[in-house]
């Protein structure tokens, strides 16, 4: 099945008002030469506090859609500093990553909570992009396909039929912001555990983007989306530069 590819920018706790104008209008400038017709879906994922902001500068275009980088297990309430899925929903925000291995880490998500995340998210209409990935000792102990595979087994066990409207991001945490990237061939293994383990789950496998978040960028995105099971990108630092994201763009096209 032939389906769009989907590039998407992670900012993480990057940016200020007046960067995030200056990238934002440079995407803007740029987008139609480097989408090429629509040809490539493409969102970027600010912080929380400047999705306002973000929203306004992208007002008036349909090339590039908003993103957030995470999303509350919870529907509303006593919860300070976590924001909803409706909240999300009502600054036009389309993607919300889930599970980024940032959090996994830091903010100690487990597996149930990303799984229950996703649910919130897909409840509000908003696309879920559901990160896995090992860590480096998971990766030299043979354990890769079992990470990946529990990581998004939690997810596919709670959302059952709607699991075909979620994207998957692989990203291999020893691949993040290190410079390392994993091989187009390395990439391409997990990816196609992955889409064996949603042709399993769900008859509609082949709506699901796969995008590989470990280090993509201008150099070796044309490789790493050459590769049949990889449906995109989550990029980091590169999404924060606009010759290198375009770049991106334009590799993803067909």
């Amino acid at each position: 099945m032939s389906k769009k590819k989907l590039i998407a920018g992670n900012w993480k706790m990057n940016g200020s008002l007046a960067a995030n104008e200056a990238l934002v209008q440079a995407l803007r400038q740029g987008i139609a030469q480097a989408a090429g017709d629509a040809a490539v879906d493409v969102a970027v994922c600010p912080p929380a506090a400047y999705l306002a902001q973000v929203q306004a500068l992208l007002a008036g275009q349909q090339a590039i859609a908003l993103g957030a980088q995470d999303v509350s297990q919870h529907e509303g309430g006593a919860f300070t500093g976590d924001v909803s899925a409706a909240m999300l929903r009502e600054f036009g925000v389309r993607y919300a990553i889930v599970g980024h291995s940032e959090r996994r880490q830091y903010q100690g998500e487990s597996d149930v909570q990303v799984a229950v995340k996703t649910q919130r998210a897909l409840a509000a209409g908003i696309t879920p992009i559901v990160c896995v990935g090992e860590t480096l000792h998971e990766r030299e102990q043979g354990m890769t396909e079992f990470i990946v595979k529990r990581q998004l087994s939690a997810v596919i066990h709670l959302n059952g039929h709607c699991i075909s409207e979620i994207v998957v991001a692989y990203e291999p945490v020893w691949a993040i912001g290190t410079g390392q990237t994993a091989t187009p061939e390395q990439a391409q293994a997990v990816h196609a555990v992955l889409r064996a383990q949603l042709k399993a789950a769900t008859a509609h496998a082949g709506r699901v983007r796969i995008l590989y978040g470990g280090s993509m960028n201008a150099a070796n995105a044309a490789a790493l989306l050459a590769q049949p099971d990889i449906d995109g990108g989550l990029i980091g630092g590169a999404a924060l530069k606009a010759p290198d994201f375009l770049n991106i763009i334009a590799a993803a096209r067909p």
